[in-house]
């Protein structure tokens, strides 16, 4: 737990009564039903260890991803992996871009690393561009940071720069980790798991938390060809570290295809309708092709909404951006009604 530490991320909902959470990005249909189902079977068997190996899980996510089950590392959610990365790499010098996910430079700090950002434009939509590759290319650090889509921009990385900068750190012997840890969310995203056999040097991170909206179960994994790699990182964690309900959960969720096809069909709608609403009150928002929004509005917004039962992701605290910039949600049609409604009134707009 954390214990007298900033929150870093959305989500708590805990300190105060929330009638609306758009402040963490998880599946607006919530957990699946399936989901619910297999844990609640397994509840009688809460007095045995977990499997200190997630085989059924492993077993599972090897076909999902169809990629060796020996390219696996099941953690307790994506964090946990993140942190045990960087432990396991120890980098002296990372580049990521800016801004991005905070846990990132958070994790990296705790071994020393030097850490330099690449400033992403808004004039440019925020996007991840060929120039990008050059930097990394002139800097040659350890590793690379990614994640597509960006949280919190919501942009996917371009396919020809993800392909370009993936065989640039393979050539020099770069190490590059991208999260995907909402690319099952999006329309057209492009997976890097079929560069795994070719680049040891790759190391892909996957979370059930926003897409199955299993953020209460701690479940995510991460995947690379490198062996060494995820044998250092599980000696980072403790060897229970995958609750028994977290890998039931994640092999029922893995089963469910189709609720991640209903999820994209929701968001494909919604995302537009949220866009042109916060448009509408005049605030500056970022094209997404994930489920949130990166907008820019009034100073104090969140805290304002708060009042009004409703959270939302304040990213003053994000480099690159600052007061006044905020991420939402997108969530079912009623609540993004809500949410339109609540800063209308929060900007003193009919």
């Amino acid at each position: 737990m954390l214990y007298m530490t900033k929150n870093h991320h959305g989500g708590d909902v805990y300190g105060r009564s929330m009638a609306l959470d758009f402040s963490a990005n998880v599946n607006p249909l919530g957990t699946p039903q399936s989901v619910l189902d297999a844990v609640r079977d397994v509840l009688p068997q809460m007095h045995r260890y977990p499997d200190p190996y997630c085989r059924e899980l492993v077993q599972a996510i090897a076909r999902h991803e169809n990629v060796p089950p020996a390219f696996i590392l099941c953690g307790s959610g994506a964090a946990e992996l993140i942190y045990a990365y960087c432990q396991a790499v120890r980098p002296r010098r990372a580049v990521e871009p800016a801004p991005t996910f905070s846990e990132y430079s958070l994790a990296l700090g705790q071994t020393g690393c030097t850490v330099t950002r690449w400033s992403l434009r808004q004039e440019n939509q925020f996007d991840l561009g060929h120039d990008f590759t050059d930097f990394v290319r002139r800097t040659h650090p350890d590793v690379v940071f990614l994640c597509t889509p960006n949280n919190p921009t919501g942009r996917l990385v371009p396919p020809q720069v993800l392909s370009e900068l993936a065989e640039l750190c393979r050539r020099q012997g770069i190490r590059l980790f991208v999260d995907e840890c909402f690319l099952d969310l999006t329309e057209h995203g492009r997976s890097l798991t079929g560069l795994l056999a070719e680049n040891p040097g790759l190391f892909i991170l996957k979370a059930f938390t926003k897409s199955y909206g299993m953020a209460g179960v701690r479940l995510g994994y991460g995947l690379s060809a490198d062996a060494g790699l995820l044998h250092s990182m599980s000696q980072a964690v403790q060897p229970w570290n995958v609750s028994s309900l977290a890998q039931v959960a994640g092999v029922a969720a893995l089963r469910d295809q189709a609720f991640l096809q209903r999820t994209r069909q929701v968001i494909a709608a919604e995302r537009p309708w949220l866009t042109a609403a916060l448009r509408g009150l005049g605030f500056q928002v970022c094209d997404s092709h994930a489920n949130y929004l990166l907008f820019h509005g009034p100073q104090g917004l969140h805290t304002a909404l708060l009042d009004r039962g409703i959270a939302i992701r304040s990213c003053c605290d994000y480099y690159g951006l600052g007061p006044g910039w905020y991420r939402v949600a997108v969530r079912l049609h009623e609540e993004n009604e809500a949410l339109a409604a609540a800063l209308a009134g929060a900007v003193g707009r009919k």
